[in-house]
């Protein structure tokens, strides 16, 4: 009886047999992995003509790739990885037809590749990494293609251009070559199933291009190349979107914007790294602004961003979840102006040596469990405009120098949601010269290609507003254990426009030098152990949109005026010595709107109509004065996560807007008569 072609390993230990294979034998599958053979690949090897599979890896095998080899017409499977062959493969051969892999990597061949290997009609692996082939590649033939594996070579010239279609392709490594060329980023949209690309240490540049593209990418190497400038913000919310491993380090890059991502790292046992910034973003020397905010990144930040600090101008990773010390350290050459960690679970002392970065603008840890005392000395940097500290662990007095002219620029102060104690001192007014002047431009840290923004959602409703924090002068002291007399100093801070002082253990009276605050719109000094008159001089404070004495000692009449019409009972709740409108308890002579039941229709018409019609974008954007109050308690608000304020703000908001409409609408006779009956 005849018997069929046979299928079977042979197992071989320490010799390559130098007999004579018998074609006779028709040996199908043949695999030898990591048997040491120090010796030469036989010719001989191509007489076994029905071979299908044929496996020499890790062999120790050396010399030239027998030339009967190339011929073999069955072979699907053809693995001499990781030897030591040398030589070149030859330009022509007929066979190899079936070929599905081929993978010669981690030896030492040299010359071309062939035309034909890139021709091969059923090919779907193609290894020839780490070896020394020179030239350029040719145009790939089989759309079969799914992993391309040539990184480690003298390869050169452009990407060619058939790779946009190989549709089935996964992964493309072409690392460590000497390709060059600009690639527009819509190189790769056809490749839908792409998930590893390794493009480094080449001298590749990119292209950005207008359309959106969207790839699955998990994987994505462009390091040690020659990318430029920034990569715009639709391509990594396109293209991350799966990502979870990433390097762009070594390249020109001045901007990388990784925000609103679900960003991580984990080592190859799915394990997650002690840092889940990788050390090799520091190697980003050209980097002007890294942008991580809103991502699920844990862990310690690594102290080596401190070293990119020379260049870095705009490091932003609020929202995540780093923790332990802040340890990083900032050196004297530092030209960071914008350093926003709020929103994480940061722990420690703040880092003395951020007073080594004299260009600081902006400079916003809060929300955090930072243990410290209150940072004077980031007064004498010259340029620092916001400085948000709030809900940490801070605590003590806090001592400022009247002789040194500290924090000289500071126009937005946020230390809410502490336990600072003792007096406010005059001195820290004193010094904070920017909130003396009153400012028509905006001048702060934003650049053409980033700009500090904050989030606002409420009511069902997400608004962003932009550019806030050189606009607006604000305070915030709020929620801490601060005691004593309010000073009248404050009321030489002409610039605030939101102010404060809730929540804490302040007594006396409301200093009257307060009524110089000309553009303050909101007012908060609830919670407090205030007493005596509400001054007469805060009636003259025509901005002031939102005001809250509630739960004091205050006593005496309401001030009366067009602007004092505007607030509710809810202003001046737990004040039991207070009267006047809008209290029930009458104060004699005391102005107070006119109210008849024509009136109260009206009203209520004009009421439904206008809560109908208002937006919150008006609200914040701007009605009358609410323009600056509303984008400045965006900004705290961001910060606190307290929607609760903001909705009884913008209730202020909108009676105040119903009370003009009012006015408008009664007429001028009717309000004449008003004031003549008083």
């Amino acid at each position: 009886m005849k018997l069929g072609p046979l299928s079977f390993k042979f197992i071989l230990n320490g010799y390559f047999p130098k007999t004579k294979w018998n074609s006779s034998a028709s040996i199908m599958e043949l695999e030898l992995p990591g048997v040491n053979f120090s010796s030469n690949l036989p010719e001989s090897i191509g007489c076994l003509t029905s071979l299908v599979y044929l496996s020499l890896g890790y062999c120790n095998l050396s010399g030239p790739i027998p030339k009967s080899l190339w011929d073999l017409t069955h072979v699907e499977y053809l693995n001499l990885g990781n030897n030591h062959l040398e030589g070149s493969i030859p330009l022509f051969t007929s066979g190899l037809q079936n070929l599905k892999t081929l993978s010669l990597s981690g030896n030492s061949l040299n010359g071309a590749i062939p035309s034909w290997i890139f021709s091969l009609p059923s090919l779907t692996y193609l290894g020839l990494g780490s070896n020394s082939f020179s030239g350029q590649l040719e145009d790939f033939q089989s759309n079969l293609l799914v992993d391309i594996s040539l990184e480690g070579n003298k390869l050169q010239g452009y990407l060619p251009k058939s790779i946009r279609n190989l549709v089935n392709l996964e992964m493309l490594h072409f690392s460590s070559n000497n390709f060059s060329g600009k690639i527009n980023v819509s190189f790769f949209s056809n490749l839908k199933k792409l998930e590893e690309l390794n493009l480094s240490h080449n001298s590749i540049s990119l292209i950005n291009c207008k359309n959106k593209i969207k790839v699955n990418l998990w994987n994505l190497d462009l390091s040690n190349n020659k990318i430029q400038g920034s990569i715009p913000d639709w391509a990594w919310s396109n293209w991350l979107l799966s990502l979870t491993v990433l390097n762009l380090s070594h390249n020109k890059l001045s901007v990388l914007n990784l925000s609103y991502n679900m960003l991580t790292s984990f080592d190859q046992n799915s394990r997650p790294h002690l840092y889940s910034i990788p050390s090799s973003v520091c190697n980003l020397t050209s980097l002007r602004v890294l942008y991580l905010a809103r991502n699920n990144l844990k862990g310690a930040i690594p102290q080596c961003l401190g070293n990119m600090s020379d260049q870095l101008e705009f490091l932003d990773m609020q929202h995540n979840s780093f923790s332990g010390d802040l340890q990083t350290t900032f050196g004297l050459r530092s030209g960071l102006k914008s350093f926003n960690l709020h929103g994480n679970k940061l722990e420690g002392k703040i880092p003395r040596s951020l007073a080594n970065c004299k260009q600081l603008e902006v400079l916003d840890l809060g929300n955090n469990h930072l243990n410290d005392t209150f940072p004077m000395w980031l007064g004498i940097l010259p340029k620092l405009r916001v400085l948000s500290l709030r809900s940490n662990k801070l605590h003590g007095p806090i001592r400022a120098s009247r002789s040194m002219k500290l924090f000289p620029k500071l126009r937005m102060l946020d230390l809410s949601c502490n336990a600072f104690t003792a007096e406010i001192l005059t001195s820290l007014f004193h010094n904070l010269k920017a909130m003396k002047r009153i400012y028509q431009t905006a001048k702060g840290p934003n650049d053409d290609y980033y700009e500090d923004s904050v989030t606002v959602v409420t009511k069902g409703q997400e608004l962003e507003v932009v550019r806030i924090l050189s606009l607006y002068t604000t305070m915030d002291l709020s929620i801490n254990k601060f005691e004593g007399q309010i000073r009248s100093m404050i009321g030489d801070l002409i610039a605030l426009r939101v102010l404060n002082l809730s929540h804490n253990g302040l007594q006396g009276h409301i200093p009257t030098s307060l009524g110089k605050l000309s553009v303050v719109e909101s007012f908060d000094l609830s919670f407090n152990q205030l007493s005596g008159d509400i001054p007469e001089t805060l009636a003259s404070l025509t901005s002031l949109a939102v005001l809250n004495l509630s739960r004091n000692n205050l006593q005496g009449c309401i001030p009366g005026g067009p602007q004092f019409a505007t607030f509710q009972n809810n202003s001046y709740e737990g004040n039991d010595g207070l009267r006047g409108f809008p209290l029930s308890k009458d104060c004699g002579s005391s102005w107070r709107p006119e109210s008849d039941s024509t009136t109260g229709v009206l009203d209520q018409e004009n009421n439904s109509m206008l809560l109908s019609e208002l937006s919150w974008k008006v609200v914040l954007m701007g009605y009358g004065s609410g323009l600056f109050i509303g984008s400045s308690i965006a900004y705290f608000l961001l910060s606190s996560r307290n929607s609760n304020w903001l909705s009884r703000i913008a209730d202020d908001l909108e009676y105040i807007i119903i009370v003009r409409r009012r006015k408008k609408q009664l007429g001028q006779r009717r309000y004449r008569r008003r004031n003549n009956d008083v």
